[in-house]
């Protein structure tokens, strides 16, 4: 049953416990609390009290597990969950849940933060940026690169966005970053021609909080050394007759997550590994954008 609730919620086994605690100590709570409202105001036990009791109970349950979920860390888990809740029984999800998030976590019901991680050009790290530049409420608010001098610096700093160049000792065998993305408020991490791979750390604090595009149809093409013209010439020399690209979420294994949208090209006769890749661009640049808002608006909400 513990595994089960593991890959259902697709978290680390130790949120599986403290979601399972911000159930238990929330429903207490709110039983508790629902007691004495009733004996406060004096009402007598009976049929008429046990119907009371159950409307003050499910009035109360979510703001009960909303706040214990900040002093577990499990707020967004929560918050989603019980949005989910609330578009199956008819509830807006925006009216009932955002409402309350206002009040425990403002900044989260604000501005949705996303970190982009890009070694080389950034074309597609561009194209992010522009779909949600002005947006009320998404924002990129932080390049990561592990390259001095790669050319998605220069469209950080056109930007004005702020830029976080990776160590390699501190982000495989120290922190991975964790404490500047946290300061900087990071709830999603996007990789667009990323090249190392995502440490542990960091998928275990992200679950479901990394996507990825792969210039391929996973799940052939990927692994270890299938980036860029490797991935395109590993096509053509195999004969494929489509090819196109794959968006999914990032887990420790190499292209391995989750798929979450994939969209498809022909590979024609004549093609190279350029005139194929120069197709795979234009994919990417028409859907990676336009998925990530339709990934943050499911998570969010908005």
């Amino acid at each position: 049953m513990f595994k089960r609730l593991q890959e259902k919620w697709k978290v680390s086994a130790l949120r599986v416990l403290l979601i399972i605690a911000t159930f238990a100590i929330g429903g207490s709570l709110t039983g508790y609390a629902g007691r004495k409202l009733l004996d406060g105001i004096g009402v007598e036990r009976g049929a008429g009290w046990i119907i009371i009791y159950i409307l003050i109970v499910t009035v109360l349950w979510p703001v009960s597990v909303l706040l214990v979920s900040v002093l577990t860390g499990q707020f967004r888990f929560f918050s989603g969950y019980i949005g989910k809740i609330g578009s199956r029984v008819g509830l807006g999800k925006k009216q009932s849940v955002q409402s309350i998030q206002s009040s425990v976590h403002p900044q989260e019901n604000t501005t949705y933060n996303i970190a982009v991680f890009a070694s080389g050009a950034g074309s597609n790290a561009q194209q992010i940026i522009h779909y949600f530049r002005g947006h009320a409420r998404v924002r990129v608010a932080l390049i990561v690169c592990n390259k001095p001098g790669a050319g998605v610096l220069g469209i950080a700093e056109k930007e004005g966005i702020p830029v976080l160049l990776l160590e390699k000792e501190r982000f495989f065998r120290g922190d991975a970053y964790l404490a500047t993305l946290r300061e900087q408020q990071i709830q999603l991490i996007v990789l667009a021609g990323f090249l190392w791979k995502v440490p542990k750390a960091l998928t275990d604090a992200y679950p479901s909080g990394i996507v990825n595009i792969h210039p391929a149809l996973l799940p052939k093409w990927g692994g270890k050394g299938m980036y860029g013209h490797h991935v395109h010439e590993a096509v053509i020399a195999n004969g494929d007759k489509e090819s196109g690209i794959t968006i999914h979420y990032v887990d420790e294994v190499y292209d391995h997550g989750q798929t979450i949208f994939q969209a498809t090209c022909p590979v024609e006769p004549n093609d190279t590994a350029d005139t194929l890749a120069a197709r795979i661009h234009k994919l990417e640049h028409a859907h990676f954008p336009r998925e990530i808002g339709k990934l943050i608006d499911a998570k969010s909400g908005f």
